[in-house]
């Protein structure tokens, strides 16, 4: 069997640990030190994809149109590139996607080899990258986005950042509501089901849906996708 070769680290901001970027032969993983292993894989990205597919899809439907035009969508969270890569081919050539990283480093990994597992997307045009928290670009910037894409973590329950835990509050919620178009949607990524979460999704006003879709096709973890859409007519509370 061909070893694992580590290729290089990264720290995570405000004390979050340590990530490690390895290969072995045309595979990629990055773990994190001491906690929960392994966090990304390049064989299991299924889930990843579906986060974007299940918006994008979401949006034509709201458009009633075959191919989504002039979007402003927003991904939080590089990871190996999966998710910014499906929803760049979920819209059309006169949107944009922006992507906030936290990590500069994982920015870096997905302009090097790791970007061929993804197609490399941030060489897209349409692609631009933010290196810092996606929550600065949703303060106090009322409805400038129809999508926002979520896998900045764990999913509701933050594991490498407990500043993530505020995305997924009342608070945050409420302030994402403020950040979409009419009929916008919310998708986030979970490692697993939360039914606590959905009713908080409720409370901060939105129509919610959810999905479990595996690692693989057919097969691998069963992970969580929370579909949620802003209705077209609301008022919109203060930014928080």
């Amino acid at each position: 069997m061909i070893p694992w070769k580590q290729l290089s680290t990264a720290q995570i901001p405000n004390n979050g640990g340590e990530l490690k970027l390895s290969q072995r032969g045309d595979e990629f993983s990055i773990r994190l030190s001491g906690v929960r292993g392994e966090l990304m894989n390049s064989r299991m990205f299924n889930s990843e994809e579906a986060l974007a597919d299940l918006a994008c899809a979401q949006l034509k439907v709201r458009d009633g149109s075959a191919e989504v035009l002039g979007a402003e969508i927003l991904v939080g969270g590089l990871g190996m590139g999966y998710t910014l890569a499906a929803a760049l081919r979920g819209v059309g050539a006169s949107s944009q996607v922006t992507v906030a990283e936290l990590i500069p480093a994982v920015v870096e990994w997905n302009r090097g080899p790791l970007g061929e597992c993804a197609g490399n997307p941030l060489r897209d045009a349409r692609a631009k990258v933010h290196v810092g928290d996606v929550a600065e670009l949703m303060n106090n910037n009322p409805r400038a986005y129809d999508a926002i894409l979520l896998d900045v973590d764990n999913g509701p329950e933050g594991l490498t950042q407990t500043d993530n835990n505020w995305l997924y509050s009342l608070a945050g919620l409420e302030a994402i509501f403020n950040t979409l178009r009419p009929e916008g949607i919310l998708a986030i990524w979970s490692a697993g089901a939360d039914s606590m979460f959905a009713i908080r999704l409720k409370k901060a006003r939105f129509k919610v849906t959810i999905h479990t879709v595996r690692a693989r096709p057919g097969k691998g973890s069963r992970h969580t996708i929370f579909l949620a859409q802003k209705p077209w007519q609301s008022a919109d509370r203060g930014n928080l």
